[in-house]
């Protein structure tokens, strides 16, 4: 199956983690289809995604303090809203060895909590139609930001929520993945490309790479 080709979801200036161009699976797994699912970290001019602090380095910070915390997400393609969650807390970020250590203890909960807990808040999208139908997840939302309902008709730029850190999420980011069903413990993970915001060709972004959209 083709890639399929999507528009960036958001502006500004992002950098890349757990980037399918680097390996698959690239969250490594393939449980609850993100086999080929990408994050993209919002950054200053200096490339931080939040300024240092000696919270950082030894505890937990607020979410509010990072770049991308509250960013427009927006539709990466045309498409029917499939499914909405929200109401999930936007919990500490953390970056310190300290705080990562004791996040990794509580993930087994996160997990049997299902799409909720892993996802956080979310938008699905369906695009797409018969046997090139697939759905679009934009999760990790921040709470009380969805700005669409199930059956609503998007274009691609249509604003959907805005960057947070709910669910499973150590700083907010945007997280991106292509499913061929919204059966999530069973669902496959389908490969995805972006439009090069400088050129428009298919293009997928490998981990630390730094570009902005207008």
């Amino acid at each position: 199956m083709e890639p399929l080709l999507l528009s960036f979801p958001f502006t500004g200036r992002w950098t890349v983690q757990n980037s399918p161009a680097n390996r698959v699976p690239s969250h490594g797994t393939h449980l609850f289809g993100t086999a080929y699912a990408i994050d993209f970290v919002a950054v200053d001019g200096h490339g931080r995604s939040a300024p240092p602090s000696f919270r950082s380095f030894f505890g937990t910070e607020p979410p509010e303090a990072f770049t991308g915390f509250g960013s427009p997400v927006l539709a990466p393609a045309a498409g029917t809203v499939a499914a909405v969650h929200d109401g999930e807390p936007d919990h500490e970020a953390r970056r310190s060895p300290l705080s990562l250590a004791g996040y990794a203890l509580t993930q087994r909960e996160r997990v049997r909590r299902g799409p909720a807990g892993i996802a956080g808040n979310h938008v699905v999208l369906a695009v797409g139609t018969g046997r090139d139908l697939s759905y679009v997840l934009l999760a990790h939302l921040r709470r009380g930001s969805i700005a669409v309902s199930v059956g609503d008709s998007v274009s691609a730029g249509t604003p959907v929520g805005a960057c947070g850190n709910s669910g499973n999420s150590t700083e907010p980011h945007v997280h991106v993945q292509v499913a061929d069903s919204m059966d999530w413990e069973r669902a496959a993970g389908l490969p995805l490309v972006f439009a090069h915001p400088a050129t428009g060709q298919p293009w997928l972004p490998r981990n630390a790479d730094v570009f902005e959209v207008s």
